[in-house]
C-alpha cells in the first residue's frame, strides 16, 4: 500500500475516514498499514508505561535462551564468521541486547541489523546497539552469508488479508466509514 502516514496534526482515524470517503473502501491489510504505521510510529509503546509488555522485557532470560540456541547452531553449522543477527520489529532491541551478549561469550559476534520503520523505536534501538544497520524491509538485507532471523511478536502486528465465503463466492473484507464508525465489509469483486 505504502500510503503517505497521517501527520501529527491528523490522527489516523480522520486520515483512513478521507482515504474512504475519496476512494472507497480499503481492504483491512490497509487499514492495518495506516493504523500501525501511525501507533508504532510516534513513540515507544512498550514496556510498563507503554500499552504492553513483551518477554524479553520481563526477563533477560527469554533473549539469552535465543541467544544459546542461535550459537549452538551457528557452532553446529562450522562456525562461520559471517553469519548476520536480523530482528524483524526489534522493539526496545532488548532481546537483541540479551542474545547478542551470549553470543559473544561464545565468540560470535555477528553483523547485526534491524528491519524497522519507526523512528522513534530507531532511535532507543541505536542507543543500545550502536552498529545496528536498519532497513525498512527485507529487500535490503544481506545476500552474503546466513541470516539468523528473530522476529518475536512481529507477525502478530502484520496486516492482513482477511476473506469470508458469501453466497456469490469468496471475498474480501474491507472496510468503510459510515455515520462515524468503520465497519467491516464484504467486497464485491470475487476472490475465488
Amino acid at each position: 500500500m505504502n500510503r503517505h502516514v497521517p501527520t501529527d496534526d491528523v490522527t489516523a482515524s480522520q486520515y483512513l475516514a478521507e482515504l474512504i470517503r475519496k476512494n472507497g473502501p480499503v481492504t483491512l491489510a490497509e487499514y492495518m498499514e495506516v493504523a500501525n504505521a501511525r501507533y508504532y510510529g510516534r513513540s515507544d509503546p512498550l514496556g510498563s508505561k507503554g500499552d504492553f509488555v513483551t518477554a524479553p522485557e520481563i526477563s533477560q532470560l527469554f533473549g539469552e535462551m535465543i541467544g544459546l540456541w542461535l550459537t549452538d547452531i551457528w557452532v553446529r553449522t562450522g562456525r562461520r564468521p559471517d553469519m548476520h543477527y536480523v530482528e524483524l520489529g526489534p522493539g526496545r532491541a532488548t532481546l537483541a541486547m540479551d542474545a547478542l551478549r551470549v553470543m559473544r561469550r561464545f565468540g560470535l559476534e555477528p553483523a547485526v541489523h534491524f528491519v524497522e520503520t519507526s523512528a522513534a523505536l530507531r532511535k532507543v534501538q541505536a542507543a543500545r546497539i550502536p552498529h545496528v544497520q536498519f532497513h525498512d524491509d527485507i529487500s535490503t538485507l544481506p545476500e552474503c552469508g546466513p541470516l539468523f532471523v528473530v522476529a518475536n511478536e512481529f507477525f502478530d502486528a502484520l496486516p492482513v488479508r482477511q476473506f469470508v465465503r458469501t453466497a456469490w463466492g469468496w471475498r474480501e473484507f474491507l472496510v468503510t466509514y459510515e455515520e462515524g464508525r468503520f465497519l467491516k465489509i464484504a467486497g464485491e469483486e470475487s476472490a475465488d
